[in-house]
Protein backbone atom coordinates (compact mmCIF):
# COMPACT_ATOMS: atom_id res chain seq x y z
CA UNK A 1 0.00 0.00 0.00
CA UNK A 2 2.73 1.96 0.81
CA UNK A 3 4.39 1.59 -2.43
CA UNK A 4 0.93 2.30 -4.47
CA UNK A 5 0.51 5.99 -2.35
CA UNK A 6 4.44 6.60 -3.20
CA UNK A 7 3.64 5.97 -6.75
CA UNK A 8 0.24 8.12 -7.40
CA UNK A 9 1.83 10.96 -5.57
CA UNK A 10 4.56 10.62 -7.50
CA UNK A 11 2.34 10.59 -10.89
CA UNK A 12 0.40 13.23 -9.36
CA UNK A 13 3.29 15.60 -8.70
CA UNK A 14 4.60 14.75 -12.51
CA UNK A 15 1.28 15.86 -14.28
CA UNK A 16 0.98 18.59 -11.95
CA UNK A 17 4.36 20.02 -12.93
CA UNK A 18 3.04 20.25 -16.71
CA UNK A 19 -0.15 22.12 -15.86
CA UNK A 20 -0.25 25.92 -17.59
CA UNK A 21 -3.42 26.54 -15.24
CA UNK A 22 -3.52 27.22 -11.56
CA UNK A 23 -7.15 27.54 -9.96
CA UNK A 24 -5.81 30.52 -7.60
CA UNK A 25 -4.98 32.30 -10.82
CA UNK A 26 -7.90 32.87 -13.13
CA UNK A 27 -5.47 34.77 -15.51
CA UNK A 28 -3.69 30.93 -16.29
CA UNK A 29 -7.24 30.17 -17.61
CA UNK A 30 -8.19 33.36 -19.44
CA UNK A 31 -4.87 33.14 -21.21
CA UNK A 32 -4.34 29.99 -22.58
CA UNK A 33 -0.93 28.30 -23.92
CA UNK A 34 -1.05 26.02 -26.47
CA UNK A 35 0.12 22.58 -25.49
CA UNK A 36 0.49 21.11 -29.48
CA UNK A 37 3.35 23.16 -30.39
CA UNK A 38 6.00 20.03 -30.54
CA UNK A 39 3.84 18.82 -32.57
CA UNK A 40 3.26 21.42 -35.07
CA UNK A 41 6.85 22.87 -35.07
CA UNK A 42 10.11 21.72 -34.71
CA UNK A 43 11.67 23.33 -31.03
CA UNK A 44 9.05 26.15 -30.80
CA UNK A 45 11.08 27.67 -27.82
CA UNK A 46 14.26 27.46 -29.87
CA UNK A 47 15.28 30.95 -30.72
CA UNK A 48 15.67 31.61 -34.21
CA UNK A 49 18.32 33.95 -35.85
CA UNK A 50 17.56 34.15 -39.34
CA UNK A 51 13.63 32.97 -39.85
CA UNK A 52 10.45 33.82 -38.59
CA UNK A 53 8.50 30.23 -38.70
CA UNK A 54 5.20 29.22 -37.31
CA UNK A 55 3.37 26.30 -37.05
CA UNK A 56 2.13 27.35 -40.81
CA UNK A 57 5.30 27.89 -41.97
CA UNK A 58 7.75 26.08 -40.59
CA UNK A 59 10.65 27.13 -42.39
CA UNK A 60 9.33 30.81 -42.15
CA UNK A 61 8.42 33.43 -45.20
CA UNK A 62 8.71 31.48 -48.56
CA UNK A 63 11.15 33.05 -50.74
CA UNK A 64 12.27 35.66 -48.50
CA UNK A 65 15.83 36.61 -48.51
CA UNK A 66 17.53 36.61 -44.51
CA UNK A 67 20.53 37.97 -46.07
CA UNK A 68 22.71 36.61 -42.80
CA UNK A 69 20.70 39.13 -40.71
CA UNK A 70 18.78 38.51 -37.71
CA UNK A 71 14.82 38.72 -38.14
CA UNK A 72 14.34 41.83 -35.92
CA UNK A 73 17.28 43.33 -38.54
CA UNK A 74 15.31 42.36 -41.11
CA UNK A 75 12.39 44.06 -39.80
CA UNK A 76 13.64 47.13 -40.12
CA UNK A 77 16.26 46.91 -43.09
CA UNK A 78 13.01 47.87 -45.65
CA UNK A 79 13.56 51.32 -44.66
CA UNK A 80 17.88 51.28 -45.23
CA UNK A 81 16.59 52.86 -48.86
CA UNK A 82 20.65 52.45 -49.86
CA UNK A 83 21.13 49.26 -48.17
CA UNK A 84 24.46 50.48 -46.09
CA UNK A 85 23.51 49.12 -42.94
CA UNK A 86 22.38 52.36 -41.71
CA UNK A 87 19.01 54.07 -41.90
CA UNK A 88 19.11 58.28 -41.88
CA UNK A 89 16.05 60.11 -41.95
CA UNK A 90 17.85 62.12 -44.62
CA UNK A 91 19.54 59.45 -46.58
CA UNK A 92 20.11 60.54 -50.14
CA UNK A 93 22.51 63.69 -50.19
CA UNK A 94 22.81 65.09 -53.88
CA UNK A 95 24.06 68.69 -55.06
CA UNK A 96 27.64 70.73 -54.38
CA UNK A 97 25.96 72.38 -51.12
CA UNK A 98 24.92 69.24 -49.11
CA UNK A 99 27.90 67.14 -49.45
CA UNK A 100 29.96 69.22 -47.24
CA UNK A 101 27.83 69.52 -44.49
CA UNK A 102 27.15 65.73 -44.60
CA UNK A 103 31.09 64.80 -44.30
CA UNK A 104 30.95 67.35 -41.43
CA UNK A 105 27.76 66.22 -39.62
CA UNK A 106 28.94 62.49 -39.74
CA UNK A 107 32.53 62.38 -39.58
CA UNK A 108 32.90 65.43 -37.10
CA UNK A 109 31.37 65.47 -33.40
CA UNK A 110 28.68 67.84 -32.11
CA UNK A 111 30.68 70.58 -31.02
CA UNK A 112 32.51 70.65 -34.55
CA UNK A 113 28.77 70.13 -36.51
CA UNK A 114 27.35 73.50 -33.89
CA UNK A 115 30.19 75.70 -35.41
CA UNK A 116 29.63 75.25 -39.12
CA UNK A 117 25.63 75.86 -38.50
CA UNK A 118 26.56 78.61 -36.26
CA UNK A 119 29.01 80.36 -38.87
CA UNK A 120 26.69 82.02 -41.37
CA UNK A 121 28.76 82.89 -44.03
CA UNK A 122 28.93 79.17 -45.39
CA UNK A 123 25.53 78.78 -44.80
CA UNK A 124 23.35 81.38 -47.20
CA UNK A 125 19.51 81.25 -47.34
CA UNK A 126 19.86 80.05 -51.10
CA UNK A 127 21.94 77.12 -50.10
CA UNK A 128 19.30 76.17 -47.23
CA UNK A 129 16.57 76.09 -49.42
CA UNK A 130 18.42 73.64 -51.93
CA UNK A 131 19.91 71.44 -48.98
CA UNK A 132 16.35 70.97 -48.21
CA UNK A 133 15.18 70.51 -51.51
CA UNK A 134 17.77 67.41 -51.90
CA UNK A 135 16.92 66.12 -48.49
CA UNK A 136 15.19 61.98 -49.49
CA UNK A 137 14.28 60.81 -45.90
CA UNK A 138 14.81 57.25 -45.88
CA UNK A 139 12.34 56.29 -43.08
CA UNK A 140 9.20 59.02 -44.59
CA UNK A 141 9.95 57.12 -47.70
CA UNK A 142 9.43 54.17 -46.42
CA UNK A 143 6.18 54.75 -44.66
CA UNK A 144 5.45 56.59 -47.85
CA UNK A 145 5.44 53.39 -49.75
CA UNK A 146 3.97 51.71 -46.97
CA UNK A 147 0.74 54.39 -48.04
CA UNK A 148 0.69 56.44 -45.03
CA UNK A 149 -0.04 60.18 -46.00
CA UNK A 150 2.89 62.98 -45.13
CA UNK A 151 1.76 63.69 -41.63
CA UNK A 152 1.92 60.07 -40.44
CA UNK A 153 4.97 59.78 -42.40
CA UNK A 154 7.03 63.01 -40.79
CA UNK A 155 5.21 61.77 -37.04
CA UNK A 156 6.88 58.40 -37.62
CA UNK A 157 9.81 59.72 -38.57
CA UNK A 158 10.83 61.94 -36.10
CA UNK A 159 8.88 59.38 -33.60
CA UNK A 160 11.23 57.00 -34.54
CA UNK A 161 15.07 58.30 -35.02
CA UNK A 162 14.56 60.70 -31.77
CA UNK A 163 13.84 57.17 -29.47
CA UNK A 164 16.05 54.72 -31.47
CA UNK A 165 18.75 56.59 -32.71
CA UNK A 166 21.41 56.68 -29.95
CA UNK A 167 20.70 53.63 -28.69
CA UNK A 168 22.41 51.99 -31.66
CA UNK A 169 25.16 54.43 -32.43
CA UNK A 170 28.33 52.86 -32.18
CA UNK A 171 29.76 55.96 -30.17
CA UNK A 172 28.76 57.38 -26.74
CA UNK A 173 28.73 60.52 -28.86
CA UNK A 174 24.95 61.17 -30.12
CA UNK A 175 24.74 62.38 -33.80
CA UNK A 176 22.91 64.96 -35.42
CA UNK A 177 21.93 63.30 -37.72
CA UNK A 178 19.79 60.42 -35.71
CA UNK A 179 21.25 57.75 -37.82
CA UNK A 180 19.63 54.04 -36.57
CA UNK A 181 22.28 51.34 -37.37
CA UNK A 182 21.26 48.18 -38.25
CA UNK A 183 23.72 46.20 -36.56
CA UNK A 184 22.80 47.34 -33.17
CA UNK A 185 19.12 47.03 -33.33
CA UNK A 186 18.73 44.63 -30.69
CA UNK A 187 19.21 47.53 -28.55
CA UNK A 188 16.26 49.02 -29.53
CA UNK A 189 14.13 46.01 -27.70
CA UNK A 190 12.06 47.71 -24.71
CA UNK A 191 10.09 46.72 -21.68
CA UNK A 192 6.30 45.63 -21.78
CA UNK A 193 6.50 44.08 -25.28
CA UNK A 194 5.26 40.45 -26.54
CA UNK A 195 8.73 38.68 -25.92
CA UNK A 196 8.60 37.29 -29.66
CA UNK A 197 12.18 38.82 -30.17
CA UNK A 198 14.80 37.81 -27.69
CA UNK A 199 17.61 40.19 -25.90
CA UNK A 200 19.95 39.26 -29.38
CA UNK A 201 17.14 40.35 -32.10
CA UNK A 202 15.92 36.34 -32.22
CA UNK A 203 12.73 35.37 -33.47
CA UNK A 204 11.04 33.01 -30.48
CA UNK A 205 7.83 31.00 -32.02
CA UNK A 206 6.50 30.13 -29.09
CA UNK A 207 5.35 33.71 -28.23
CA UNK A 208 4.05 34.41 -31.61
CA UNK A 209 1.25 31.37 -30.92
CA UNK A 210 1.39 32.54 -27.44
CA UNK A 211 -0.41 36.53 -28.25
CA UNK A 212 -3.15 34.37 -30.43
CA UNK A 213 -3.78 31.99 -27.96
CA UNK A 214 -3.86 34.08 -24.85
CA UNK A 215 -5.82 36.96 -26.74
CA UNK A 216 -7.74 35.80 -29.54
CA UNK A 217 -10.90 34.97 -28.88
CA UNK A 218 -12.73 35.95 -31.52
CA UNK A 219 -10.82 34.12 -34.35
CA UNK A 220 -8.27 32.03 -33.26
CA UNK A 221 -5.51 33.34 -35.52
CA UNK A 222 -6.39 37.08 -36.01
CA UNK A 223 -6.75 39.67 -33.04
CA UNK A 224 -9.05 42.72 -33.19
CA UNK A 225 -8.39 45.85 -32.80
CA UNK A 226 -10.52 45.70 -29.08
CA UNK A 227 -8.08 42.51 -28.62
CA UNK A 228 -4.86 43.65 -29.20
CA UNK A 229 -5.00 46.75 -27.39
CA UNK A 230 -5.88 44.67 -24.69
CA UNK A 231 -3.00 42.22 -25.22
CA UNK A 232 -0.78 45.28 -25.12
CA UNK A 233 -1.92 46.47 -21.72
CA UNK A 234 -1.86 42.94 -20.17
CA UNK A 235 2.04 42.74 -21.35
CA UNK A 236 2.84 45.97 -19.64
CA UNK A 237 6.22 46.00 -17.06
CA UNK A 238 5.91 48.12 -13.83
CA UNK A 239 6.46 51.82 -14.27
CA UNK A 240 7.51 51.39 -17.59
CA UNK A 241 6.11 53.97 -19.56
CA UNK A 242 8.18 54.27 -22.86
CA UNK A 243 7.60 50.67 -23.22
CA UNK A 244 3.27 51.29 -22.54
CA UNK A 245 3.90 53.78 -24.83
CA UNK A 246 6.45 52.08 -27.65
CA UNK A 247 3.98 49.20 -27.49
CA UNK A 248 0.85 50.98 -28.02
CA UNK A 249 2.21 52.79 -31.46
CA UNK A 250 4.07 49.74 -32.67
CA UNK A 251 1.11 47.67 -32.67
CA UNK A 252 -1.48 50.44 -33.52
CA UNK A 253 0.74 51.36 -36.60
CA UNK A 254 0.73 47.54 -37.17
CA UNK A 255 -3.11 47.59 -37.13
CA UNK A 256 -3.47 50.57 -39.81
CA UNK A 257 -1.66 48.62 -41.80
CA UNK A 258 -2.40 45.04 -42.43
CA UNK A 259 -6.04 45.03 -41.12
CA UNK A 260 -8.08 42.78 -43.45
CA UNK A 261 -11.72 43.97 -44.31
CA UNK A 262 -13.29 43.05 -41.42
CA UNK A 263 -10.81 45.06 -38.98
CA UNK A 264 -8.66 41.96 -38.15
CA UNK A 265 -4.92 42.12 -37.95
CA UNK A 266 -4.21 38.10 -39.26
CA UNK A 267 -0.86 35.97 -37.14
CA UNK A 268 0.39 35.80 -40.63
CA UNK A 269 0.75 39.38 -40.92
CA UNK A 270 1.93 39.43 -37.33
CA UNK A 271 4.79 37.22 -38.11
CA UNK A 272 5.14 38.56 -41.34
CA UNK A 273 6.04 41.84 -39.69
CA UNK A 274 8.84 40.66 -37.61
CA UNK A 275 10.87 39.53 -40.51
CA UNK A 276 10.35 42.52 -43.07
CA UNK A 277 8.85 41.10 -45.16
CA UNK A 278 5.07 42.13 -44.65
CA UNK A 279 6.95 45.54 -45.75
CA UNK A 280 8.07 44.64 -49.34
CA UNK A 281 4.28 43.14 -49.48
CA UNK A 282 2.22 45.86 -48.64
CA UNK A 283 4.86 48.80 -50.40
CA UNK A 284 4.04 46.33 -53.71
CA UNK A 285 0.10 46.53 -53.38
CA UNK A 286 0.38 50.13 -52.20
CA UNK A 287 1.79 51.06 -55.89
CA UNK A 288 -0.54 53.81 -57.56
CA UNK A 289 -2.81 53.47 -54.40
CA UNK A 290 -4.51 55.55 -52.18
CA UNK A 291 -2.32 55.74 -48.83
CA UNK A 292 -4.12 53.97 -46.04
CA UNK A 293 -3.61 57.30 -43.27
CA UNK A 294 -5.13 59.54 -45.84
Amino acid sequence: MGDNSAGNQLFKASADAMLTVADKAPLTSQRKLRSDLDSKLPKPYLARALAAPDTDNVHGTWGHKHRNMSVMQQHVAFFDQDDNGIIYPWETFKGNFIFPIYIYMHHLNCFFFWSLLLTPRYITICDTVKIVSNLLPSVFVGFRDLGFNIIACVFFTALIHVAMSYSTLPTWLPSPLFPIYIENIHKCKHGSDSSTYDTEGRFIPANLENIFSKYAHTKTDKLTFKELWHMTDSSRNAFDFFGWTASKLEWGVLYMLAKDSEGFLSKESVRRCYDGSLFDYCADLQKGAVGKAA
